[in-house]
């Protein structure tokens, strides 16, 4: 079975939130304002008709929200302070004031989503929009910042900002002539406006941006580069029509070299992406595969980064749960000794996907390609597993041994006599006592199928107990006949 990010990666999408802040704030190098307390004449300052006295006044109040050490956002906006800087952003005339105003507002948006939504009500979205079209870059830029940080709040925040219009003149930015900081700041706003799948962002919106995304994956910045490829990683995790409209854009043949990118943030980036692609149909899969991907992964599947091992297993996990010829592309590739070495000797959440990745093998691949997993020795570490405390592994090794010895035929007592042989006859007896009740049963079941010979003592004890009006009944009657035909 294909199987989407569920907590297979949480320390991995940890650790992408540290990298990818939803909200950042503009902390200048430069000496800062230490005075935490905000001064009883700022509102009369802020407000005053001298043009010296005003800016003063907001600069100041920028530079308290730009201190490294919890900025008073709190005591300013109960200050009264939002609907002056709103204000200020109106002031064409005062191109410094405007900057400032916007400055203090973007840091103050940066906090908590109450804090956010405060900027956000105090009406402040329109003009950060109308700003995009101000003559002075700064201005421009410290307003693209703003709405960086609004859209990050969330999906609500994402879509208001969309419906007034924001993402055309975002995108007008992206010319070989803008300063690198501002393609930055530009790139992580469309980082955000991919960001959230509950709900995805309109579908026109992602038209908009994807043609920007296929310009900016060429870029040589490794920021812009990071920024674009999660942007991708975003778009293709919500969903088979999301990813298709990520495929029909052209950007998969480009994305997929990535994956040996010197920068480990790239190749991350870049993992997830096409990850989360195969998760999606055969055909889609199948462009990923077309690109010669596979190539990349003994790279990957032997990174010194387990992160990155675990995703890379997680990836190959759903392409054996492809077709037969998706199967074949990792045999050919000589993958299967190195993810059953991870499956051996990872650590557990790669051990965990690699289970994966040889259960969903034995499901989807023809009687030569699982005795292929057979010749190159995966029977042990696939008991081994057996014993963990994670009843899901658990499951899916059971169900993989159990496909392995049904269509190993006239080859069951062999397979039987490995299994036996490196402990796990021993510890399937031992699940017949499990807590879960598809485990224990399934344990019964492959004992009862493949174990029960003569000479086998068959300890009564370790048999399911009826269940009132009838029994278990595990028996080889219950293989759905379709199941194992090839």
């Amino acid at each position: 079975m294909r199987r989407q990010r569920t907590e297979v990666v949480v320390e991995l999408r940890k650790n992408k939130r540290d990298e990818h802040l939803l909200k950042r704030r503009n902390v200048p190098h430069e000496d800062i304002c230490e005075d935490s307390d905000v001064d009883g004449d700022f509102r009369s300052n802020a407000t005053s008709d001298n043009q010296g006295v005003q800016l003063s006044a907001v600069q100041a109040a920028r530079k308290l929200l730009s201190s490294d050490r919890n900025p008073p956002i709190d005591d300013l906006i109960k200050s009264g302070i939002l609907p002056i800087l709103v204000h200020c952003l109106d002031r064409d005339d005062n191109p410094s004031l405007q900057f400032e105003a916007a400055w203090a507002l973007t840091n103050i948006a940066s906090g908590t989503s109450e804090q956010t939504q405060a900027v956000v009500q105090s009406n402040a979205v329109p003009l950060f929009l109308r700003l995009l079209h101000s003559p002075h870059q700064n201005v421009c830029e410290q307003a693209v910042w703003a709405l960086g940080n609004i859209i990050g709040d969330g999906p609500q925040c994402r879509d208001y900002v969309i419906s007034l219009g924001v993402v055309k003149p975002l995108l007008s930015f992206i010319s070989p002539s803008i300063p690198i900081t501002f393609l930055r700041n530009v790139t992580w706003v469309m980082v955000n406006l991919c960001r959230h799948k509950d709900p995805p962002p309109p579908m026109e919106t992602i038209q908009e941006i994807l043609p920007a995304l296929c310009v900016l994956i060429h870029h040589t910045d490794v920021s812009i580069l990071v920024d674009t490829v999660w942007a991708l990683s975003y778009l293709t995790d919500a969903g088979n029509e999301q990813i298709q409209m990520v495929i029909d854009s052209g950007i998969v043949p480009h994305l997929v070299p990535l994956l040996s990118h010197q920068e480990v943030k790239v190749q991350t980036a870049a993992l997830r992406a096409v990850g989360n692609i195969v998760t999606g149909t055969d055909e889609q899969t199948q462009v990923v595969l077309n690109c010669d991907a596979l190539s990349h992964f003994p790279a990957l599947l032997t990174h010194p980064k387990e992160k990155i091992n675990k995703e890379a297993v997680w990836f190959l996990s759903n392409i054996t749960a492809g077709n037969q010829q998706q199967v074949q592309a990792v045999i050919d590739a000589k993958l299967v000794p190195m993810i059953i070495h991870l499956l051996d000797k990872g650590d557990f959440g790669t051990q965990k996907e690699a289970a994966w990745a040889i259960s969903n093998l034995t499901i989807s691949g023809r009687k030569d390609q699982v005795a292929h997993l057979i010749e190159k020795q995966v029977i042990p570490p696939f008991c081994n597993l057996l014993t963990v405390k994670d009843a899901q592994v658990v499951q899916v090794v059971l169900d993989g041994l159990s496909n392995i010895l049904k269509m190993a035929d006239d080859e069951a007592e062999t397979i039987a006599n490995l299994i036996e042989e490196c402990g796990g006859l021993e510890k399937v007896e031992q699940l017949q006592n499990h807590e879960n009740e598809d485990i224990y049963k399934l344990a019964y079941e492959i004992i009862d199928q493949f174990f029960s010979s003569d000479d086998i003592d068959e300890d009564t004890s370790l048999v399911p107990e009826a269940i009132q009006g009838g029994t278990y009944g595990f028996n080889s009657a219950n293989v759905p006949a379709e199941g194992f035909q090839f």
